[in-house]
């Protein structure tokens, strides 16, 4: 049954109602929410899009006051058949932008020195929307365009996240009907290892109690994820098998981009900004950066950077149909927002999920030394599962990609080796024989 939101104006009603087919008017609620906007041109790319992107808000909450963000793009290969994916980045509190635009997604900045003019987009030729669909939304509140209507509504939290995922999902589908029987995965990087998997468990319960609309999951991917606040120091030895220090050195490594050792080490748009009136009572630590300075051309954060400038510029918030008024200036990430960390590890939650047969893919780039893989090793040797296809090289165009491993229970782990992910989810969601090495082309 489709809703739509009181803060749509009357043409935004009629246009989604002139979406629905027949039979479905008829039961229209007299409550309404969300319904998304297709986006045929974004400023900077040049000509149209050669893909299906639609952005609009989903309001999750009791009474929706939290309005949250999304970007979805239909897969460019059979979307009918194809997997339907929801994304979020960490943080907590980055924009699910970062993954459309920096990781997975089927646009990048274009590489070139910044002189002051709208930053170029240019088509990534390896994006996992070649083949599945994905809804990158930005959550928790405050992250990316995501808004609170209530002060109450401002408030983070691991449980909050979930639940508003989880909400978000059965309203968009309710929304997207063609995609009710799609298979769905829930994926994320970085703190996303925390949620994720409660996320999946809650959709999974309510599913077994009838809830509707059902959701085909089937499974969840999860790249340098965090999975518990009790960290052991794989730093030090990863850092020492990597040839960078002894253990007596640990401190050597303040010289290092921890998140991928071989990058120069660079500024990062780390910005904690004064950002909307509902968070100004919250304390602000010492900011990390008090303005933003372009770091140099071949420094990974320098994409970041282009990301503030682009989704700034009126003319793109304009056409991803940005409310006006809900936000100030975007921020990549607003890391300044308390967070309640209500789940202390999601090892549990893994542990659940493979009893109950769900698909999964942890994935390690393998210069990571925040979240290392050897971190992400620990805690996967430590379920217990047997192993049926034991360490092996995978491929792509004829090259190692990267290792992998796969144990009972559907748990598939993988080492990646620079900016391998396209092939990655390629041999992952499509079946091959186990012979002596995995090779994707």
């Amino acid at each position: 049954m489709a809703k739509f939101s009181l803060t749509y104006g009357v043409s935004d009603m009629i246009h989604c109602l002139l979406l629905l087919p027949l039979p479905l008017l008829s039961q229209i609620w007299f409550q309404f929410a969300s319904c998304g906007s297709i986006v045929e041109f974004l400023p900077g790319f040049q000509g149209s899009l050669p893909f299906v992107l639609e952005t609009g808000y989903v309001g999750v909450g009791e009474r929706e006051e939290v309005q949250s963000f999304y970007y979805f793009i239909q897969s460019e290969s059979n979307p009918k058949e194809d997997p339907l994916m929801l994304w979020l980045s960490g943080g907590p509190g980055c924009s699910a932008f970062s993954g459309f635009v920096l990781e997975i997604g089927p646009l990048a900045f274009k590489k070139e020195e910044y002189n002051g003019s709208l930053p170029n987009l240019v088509l990534r030729p390896h994006s996992w929307t070649k083949v599945s669909s994905i809804i990158f939304v930005d959550l928790p509140v405050f992250a990316g365009f995501t808004y609170a209507r209530t002060e109450f509504a401002a408030q983070r939290s691991d449980l909050k996240l979930v639940h508003q995922a989880h909400q978000f999902l059965r309203e968009w589908l309710i929304d997207h009907p063609n995609f009710l029987s799609n298979e769905v995965y829930i994926g994320g990087d970085s703190y996303s290892g925390i949620p994720i998997p409660a996320i999946v468990q809650e959709i999974s319960q309510e599913n077994e109690k009838r809830v509707q609309p059902w959701i085909n999951i089937q499974g969840y991917l999860l790249g340098n994820p965090v999975t518990t606040r009790k960290h052991d120091n794989y730093a030090i030895p990863f850092a020492h098998g990597m040839g960078l220090i002894s253990d007596e050195l640990f401190e050597a490594t303040s010289g290092l981009d921890t998140s991928h050792i071989l990058e120069p080490l660079c500024e990062k748009e780390l910005v904690r900004p004064q950002r909307r009136s509902l968070i100004k009572k919250y304390p602000r630590k010492k900011l990390l950066n008090t303005h933003l300075k372009l770091p140099p051309l071949n420094c990974h954060s320098y994409e970041h950077f282009l990301c503030v400038y682009w989704a700034n510029d009126d003319n793109v918030r304009s056409a991803l149909h940005i409310r006006k008024g809900s936000i100030g200036q975007w921020y990549r990430c607003i890391l300044d927002v308390p967070n309640k960390e209500d789940i202390p590890s999601s090892f549990e939650y893994h542990v659940n999920l493979s009893r109950k047969g769900y698909r999964s893919l942890i994935y390690s780039g393998d210069h990571d030394m925040t979240v290392s893989f050897l971190e992400t090793q620990a805690w996967i040797r430590s379920l217990n599962y047997s192993i049926v296809d034991d360490w092996r090289q995978w491929h792509t165009n004829g090259q190692v990609a990267g290792y992998t491993r796969t144990y009972s229970n559907q748990m598939t782990f993988a080492t990646v080796k620079a900016s391998l992910l396209f092939p990655l989810l390629h041999f992952w969601v499509t079946q091959f024989s186990l012979d002596e090495s995995i090779e994707v082309r």
